[in-house]
């Protein structure tokens, strides 16, 4: 995955989960923010962030805040691009256990729930759920950054997936190099990492990837392990 018309600035404030306020080209602008998670780690005042320049000018704010450097890292924060980077590796043929698809849909709909891509291959019909991956420290990466009831209810529809007999998968999607692990994220969401184990021990098929990260791309890098939450009672 590609982007056009990028350009450096820094981060001033995030005064709600739309938008943000950066310093660019000596004046502060309002710009717009492609993911509604906290990301308070990576969003500090001063940081370097990455905009893309709107393609439509008549939109209320001219750029867009896709990605910030933690430190040295680069993390893409852009919740869009998740779907598109998983879509083109299975194209491609790059996820475990995924290799020989005959065909591909993105956005299917299946009982009250809309998952990411649908699969076919020979042997089997399924469904794919991508989750973005932000929240990183000292290599250990986790999921999610904030509460998501709309996360515990696709595990539960991918659940009822499987039991009927389709097979499901969810996919973790790392978005920066060099996650050494990924683990639920027990403290910030338990009803997720409870659901998350429900649907592990039901058939369903948990991955997680990293990837390569530039100021104006991201694509798939390689698996990481998954370490289960220590979940408590």
């Amino acid at each position: 995955m590609n982007y056009s018309k990028i350009c450096k600035a820094k981060f001033i404030k995030r005064p709600n989960r739309f938008i943000a306020h950066v310093h660019l080209n000596g004046q502060e602008e309002i710009v717009h923010v492609k993911n509604t998670g906290r990301c308070r780690e990576i969003l500090r005042e001063g940081t370097t962030v990455i905009l893309e320049k709107a393609s439509n000018k008549n939109r209320k704010t001219a750029y867009s805040l896709i990605a910030a450097y933690k430190n040295e890292l680069l993390i893409n924060i852009d919740s869009q691009v998740p779907n598109q980077v998983i879509f083109e590796a299975l194209e491609e043929g790059d996820i475990k256990g995924l290799e020989n698809l005959i065909e591909i849909k993105r956005e299917v709909s299946y009982a009250n729930s809309r998952f990411d891509i649908y699969f076919e291959d020979i042997n089997r019909k399924g469904f794919i759920e991508v989750k973005g991956v932000t929240l990183e420290d000292r290599g250990s990466t986790m999921f999610p950054d904030a509460p998501t009831v709309r996360g515990s209810k696709h595990l539960n529809e991918m659940i009822k997936a499987v039991k009927e007999g389709y097979a499901g998968y969810i996919i973790f999607l790392i978005q920066l190099k060099g996650a050494e692990e990924f683990t639920p994220n027990y403290k910030t969401d338990p009803e997720f990492a409870k659901n998350l184990k429900l649907a592990e021990e039901s058939g369903v098929k948990l991955l997680a990837y990293d990837c390569l990260v530039t100021e104006d791309s991201i694509t798939l890098n390689k698996e990481v392990p998954i370490i289960p939450a220590e979940l408590q009672d």
